[in-house]
């Protein structure tokens, strides 16, 4: 098969630079090739599949690029000329499309107030496409600030780029003269088998994959816990390190142990509302907003602060352009030409479908003045999200990033921009809603992209790639992505209908909770009816401003940071999706210790690294072929062998998390102590 290179159109051969810097990139392993862009959108309609299934159903997404990335490995490895760039290029087109899932965030909301009765194709594929690219563009001038000279841990991005080292190796790329690549590919396996198997154990619901509980602390207040035993979690704690996982405990300190308890008791129960149905509520409704603000606020810090290295950035990315051909690609990014050209065509698109919505409503006479906020509300609020997700997705992950947050900030902004500039009435306010929900789409999605974008540069800068051709495969990915998403969003419609709309003709008796897009619907609801309760965003801007304080005094006596982000990210996410993360930051903190007294410590703590990717390439690839089952026999828990109130299930659950953790640390000490005699 053919590389892209001699091959490709003149746009691609535009974008990838002169002709002279293709010939000699020749010599070295194929890397964009038509094969990889066609393997990488074949896996992503099985990924963005299963991601809008369990976004809609459980309100969680998974990065695809770990399991894109073991998945590519397996085809290709039957392929001579294969290399760890062209397996590369493959997961950064499926990530890219599996992550643009996450539009089912906001999207399904235009369904569920009743504005739309379907998806539309076209205007569906140009939200995903115009919001997609932008974000892959936006994140050029950020790539050298928060990947090249950022010390940002990247869990994801770094346990991919160990995968495709591991692969490399056992194929013969590269020498393996002291057997570290083999004993690299036994970790992978092992951190997979204990993920992906604890997992199969847990949908069997013998074993349980979390315990919840509430519990009263005095006559009216209320708390509780949800700690979820995923590995996965856990991997990516111990590739995020101590300072972040001390961050989101305080995060889970402040909402659960503080911020709960003090609102349970300013708002008692209704009659017959449970315990624990009401104090999830006080979470949903008021703390995440607290957790929201708190967000909010440090990310306009974080950004404050980067401004300095992204202009750098800007100026590299504009003295890299005039290279001439000879010069390294290593550090090239697309053209600034062509990142002006691209940024306008998607802002052509975005202004299109804007105004054309509107002219279809009532609002038609406000056409042109919607439009013209519209337009600079996807250029500059994209622009600010995609440094935002970008750096929490380098924090955290882009699994873990709560890009929610960032849909919620955005649909806050962007209903109030649109009910100043035009007054709501009891015509015009249904209008309204679907509007800015419409606009929001398309921000969300640029947000999507950069969330993880940066994550696969940042496995391209470990691996050798080049970013340019990275972001040609991005671009790629988003169109593949986007040409999915309907259909998957139209079938699931028609089958399961949405929680709160009117589900006309559907099929299945339970519809699909849709948590995110029924929330987002809600506050654009709530800031266009105008009553929306801003309060508790309030209080959490003033807790994001004593963080940064926090934060700041930490860094200048030289102790431990508390990341203000990483703090409001405890506060909003789930306990069930931080918990474990803390534990493997403590876990990974204690091993790092024990491992710089090995002889070889840089052996050990990369031993360490690679078992984590384990842990977290497992548990990914159980969930794609869960949320396949789920589908296909359309149950909750399609190989569940006993009932759900199994009551063995919480301790063998809790048995099974501890003990898998002792015997994978356990072996890897054993290996360390071994590696240094």
């Amino acid at each position: 098969m053919p590389t892209l290179e001699p091959h490709a159109t003149v746009l691609c051969i535009s974008l990838c630079g002169s002709l002279s810097a293709y010939k000699m990139r020749a010599m070295k392993p194929r890397e964009l090739t038509i094969r990889g862009l066609i393997l990488g959108a074949l896996i992503t309609t099985i990924f963005t599949a299963a991601n809008v299934y369990l976004g809609l159903k459980v309100g969680l997404t998974f990065a695809s690029s770990i399991p894109a990335a073991v998945i590519s490995m397996a085809i290709l490895s039957a392929v001579k000329d294969s290399s760890i760039l062209e397996n590369n290029i493959v997961q950064t087109v499926a990530s890219a499309a599996g992550t643009l899932s996450a539009i089912i965030f906001v999207l399904p909301g235009l369904v569920i107030v009743g504005w739309w009765t379907g998806f539309p194709f076209w205007q569906s594929f140009l939200i995903c496409v115009s919001g997609g690219v932008l974000g892959v563009l936006f994140t050029i001038p950020l790539r050298r600030a928060l990947v090249t000279t950022s010390d940002l841990p990247y869990p994801e991005g770094v346990a991919a780029a160990e995968v495709l080292k591991v692969g490399s190796g056992t194929r013969g790329e590269t020498k393996d003269e002291t057997g570290e690549a083999r004993e690299g590919l036994v970790a992978v396996t092992l951190g997979a088998i204990a993920s992906g198997g604890f997992a199969i154990v847990t949908a069997t619901r013998i074993a349980a994959a979390e315990v919840t509980g509430f519990l009263r602390l005095g006559a009216l207040a209320s708390s509780g816990y949800n700690i979820a035993w995923s590995l996965a979690l856990l991997g990516a704690g111990h590739l995020v390190g101590l300072s972040v996982g001390m961050a989101m405990l305080t995060g889970l300190i402040t909402a659960w142990a503080i911020a709960v308890p003090i609102l349970t008791s300013m708002t008692p129960a209704a009659d017959g509302v449970s315990l624990a149905a009401h104090t999830t509520m006080i979470w949903r409704t008021q703390v995440r907003f607290i957790g929201a603000g708190a967000i909010g606020i440090a990310a306009i810090y974080t950004l404050a602060r980067l401004t300095k290295p992204v202009i750098g950035g800007l100026v590299s990315t504009l003295a890299a352009s005039r290279a001439k051909g000879t010069r390294d690609d290593l550090d090239r990014d697309l053209s600034p030409q062509w990142i002006l050209v691209l940024t306008a065509g998607c802002m052509i698109i975005a202004g299109w479908l804007a105004f054309s919505f509107v002219k279809s409503t009532v609002l038609a006479p406000h056409a042109l003045t919607l439009t013209l906020i519209a337009v600079p509300f996807v250029l500059l609020g994209g622009f600010l999200i995609a440094g935002i997700c970008g750096y929490m997705a380098g924090l955290i992950g882009a699994s873990n990033s709560p890009i929610s947050g960032v849909g919620i900030l955005s649909i806050l902004l962007g209903a109030s921009a649109f009910a100043i500039a035009v007054t709501p009435t009891e015509q015009t306010r249904p209008a309204l809603v679907a509007f800015a929900l419409f606009v929001t789409a398309i921000v969300f999605a640029c947000a999507t992209i950069s969330n993880d974008n940066l994550q696969d540069l940042k496995t391209g800068q470990l691996v050798g790639a080049s970013p340019m051709r990275q972001q040609i495969a991005l671009i790629v990915g988003v169109a593949a992505g986007a040409a999915v998403i309907p259909s998957v969003l139209n079938l699931l419609a028609k089958a399961y209908g949405f929680a709160g709309a009117a589900n006309v003709g559907v099929v299945a008796p339970n519809p699909l909770p849709a948590p995110q897009a029924t929330l987002i619907s809600a506050l654009a609801q709530g800031v266009i009816g105008g009553n929306l309760e801003w309060k508790m965003i309030g209080i959490g801007a003033l807790v994001g401003v004593g963080l940064i304080v926090l934060d700041t005094t930490l860094g200048a006596m030289k102790k431990l940071r508390i990341p203000p982000l990483a703090v409001g990210i405890g506060i909003y996410l789930p306990m069930s999706a931080t918990f474990a993360v803390v534990i493997g930051a403590s876990i990974s903190h204690w091993y790092d210790r024990r491992a710089r007294l090995a002889r070889n410590p840089e052996r050990a703590e990369r031993l360490g690294t690679l078992v984590a990717s384990g842990l977290i390439v497992g548990e990914s690839l159980w969930g794609v072929i869960n949320a396949g089952l789920i589908v296909g026999f359309a149950k909750d828990a399609p190989i569940g062998l006993v009932p759900e109130n199994f009551v063995l299930a919480p301790w063998l659950g809790l048995l099974g998390f501890v003990g898998l953790i002792v015997w994978l640390y356990g072996w890897m000490l054993r290996k360390s102590a071994a590696a240094g005699s």
